[in-house]
């Protein structure tokens, strides 16, 4: 299966390992935007607004193409500064983009407790509790 990797910057450190556990099993991974260069949004973010913004909206053009290309994605939701299941806004839009174009939503953890969570409900996520071996 062909997956695309969505993930929060903040956890990049943790989706070689997922990568290549997914690789041994098979199946063709596609990395999260901007993975090769993390800091690459915050180097925007402080040439202005316009700059982000242009910046921006390309990352979400590249993940929708990402989203095309590939069978599933799977979401890598750690918590990150004290919120369990972490998911913020762009992997959420790749959530919904994966829904909208009837591809396969893994989560590595359940879905996280808050104002999105019906929404991602309504997606029928499988929630793999950190098994990577229940994506088929």
């Amino acid at each position: 299966m062909k997956i695309f990797i969505c993930s929060s910057k903040h956890f990049y450190d943790q989706v070689t390992d997922i990568a290549n556990e997914l690789k041994k099993s098979g199946h063709q991974i596609t990395l999260p935007n901007s993975f090769d260069n993390p800091g690459r949004e915050e180097e925007y973010r402080q040439k202005g607004g316009t700059e982000h913004a242009t910046w921006k909206g390309g990352m979400l053009r590249e993940q929708e193409e990402k989203v095309k290309n590939n069978d599933a994605i799977i979401v890598l939701n750690f918590e990150k500064d004290g919120q369990p299941n972490y998911i913020g806004g762009s992997t959420f839009l790749e959530m919904f983009k994966a829904w909208e174009l009837d591809k396969k939503v893994f989560l590595y953890h359940p879905i996280p407790q808050g104002m999105l969570f019906d929404e991602i409900c309504a997606f029928h996520p499988v929630i793999l509790n950190g098994d990577l071996s229940l994506v088929k």
